[in-house]
């Protein structure tokens, strides 16, 4: 399984307005980290790069030996077919997508519907389509879709806190999920009772060092075989200054992927 950094390691560099990192940053952030593949996600705004910037992003991932991959939300049709085409044109082969995207939340008979009137455009542009679990849907619905589906062009990207959203943790998510998923978000977070004693928070920690099983899950994800990129993602908590966040978030992603080094279970660059 490769190893890979994305737009939501970064989740408050690409928030701040402007942003304070660059899409060929995050590439120089992958390299400097030894990640094998870098994720670009709706926070992002890939949809609104020119044709010219794509290009460059694709030539300068492909002189780096990074594997790209297109991260999209909203699962309209006017949506899948422009991240298909974009998806395509950095020439990956991994489009993940959320369903939902403000109001528009479908139900799972027009999500069906959508994904097998797709599955042409992308066998035509050889991307697989990862819906990645997120906060409304449980995880017998995400298997209930991409087995009516049908088709290894649609598989699920594994989000391993998301669903706690939906009342269910990662041990539901990856025992119900593992023979669907393509693609893993790996989120490691911990959960802490408030001072008042009435009530929990769930919050991120650097991965490998919260409670996250990790070698357990990517045991579970090996013995399918269909999972063959992993992506850090981090929710880090604000600090005091934006400053002082972003710095917070550059040191996190280096101890998590130091620490995923460590386990001797992914590829990474060299």
């Amino acid at each position: 399984m490769k190893l890979g950094i994305g737009t939501y390691t970064y989740g408050w560099a690409f928030a701040a307005h402007p942003s304070s990192l660059t899409l060929a940053g995050l590439l120089d952030r992958a390299c400097a980290l030894g990640a094998a593949v870098v994720q670009i996600a709706d926070n992002a705004q890939p949809d609104q790069l020119s044709t010219a910037a794509l290009a460059d992003l694709r030539r300068r991932a492909a002189d780096s030996g990074l594997e790209l991959e297109l991260g999209g939300r909203g699962l309209t049709q006017a949506n899948l077919d422009r991240f298909i085409a974009l998806t395509s044109l950095l020439g990956g082969r991994l489009l993940r997508f959320v369903i939902d995207a403000g109001d528009y939340r479908p139900e799972l008979p027009d999500i069906i519907s959508r994904l097998r009137t797709a599955l042409p455009r992308l066998r035509d542009h050889g991307v697989t389509l990862a819906l990645e679990n997120h906060d409304r849907l449980r995880a017998t619905e995400f298997a209930q879709i991409v087995q009516a589906v049908a088709d290894p062009c649609v598989g699920i990207c594994l989000d391993t806190v998301n669903s706690f959203g939906a009342l269910e943790g990662p041990e539901v998510m990856v025992a119900t999920l593992a023979p669907f998923t393509v693609n893993l978000h790996l989120k490691d977070f911990t959960i802490r009772r408030v001072p008042h004693q009435m009530g929990f928070v769930v919050e991120g920690t650097p991965a490998g060092e919260g409670r996250l099983d990790i070698p357990g899950t990517l045991a579970a994800l090996a013995s399918h075989n269909r999972c063959h990129t992993a992506i850090l993602e981090l929710w880090t908590p604000p600090a005091a200054t934006v400053t002082e966040t972003l710095r917070l978030e550059e040191q996190w992603a280096a101890r998590s992927m130091a620490n995923l080094r460590r386990l001797k279970r992914f590829e990474t660059r060299q």
